[in-house]
């Protein structure tokens, strides 16, 4: 999936088409049809993955995840799924309080 593909499927997960995402994100009319056929600035890239909150190595197609990784250093314990998933919440907890900064 192209970072287009991966843009709009984004965008229609939020009930959004391509045209009001554009205006969303105050980018020109079709610059995101551009997309498909041309390379796009790093600055336009960074803009769409801090709108979804998801990361670039995922529109860029380096990731199937959207969020990304954090590194965690734990004394050479591993951790349990149900741990991981708590690291996961607290990240999303701490993403929410920054946004309401």
């Amino acid at each position: 999936m192209n970072l287009f593909d991966r843009v709009k499927k984004l965008a229609e997960s939020r009930g959004l088409s391509i045209a009001e995402l554009e205006r969303n994100l105050g980018l020109s009319t079709n610059v995101l049809y551009k997309l498909k056929n041309q390379k796009t600035s790093t600055e336009r890239v960074e803009a769409i993955a801090d709108y979804f909150n998801v990361s670039v190595d995922y529109l860029l197609g380096r990731t199937d995840s959207p969020v990304e990784t954090i590194a965690a250093h734990h004394d050479g314990e591993d951790w349990t799924e149900e741990e991981l998933e708590e690291i996961e919440r607290f990240k999303e907890f701490v993403r929410l309080k920054r946004e309401k900064k």
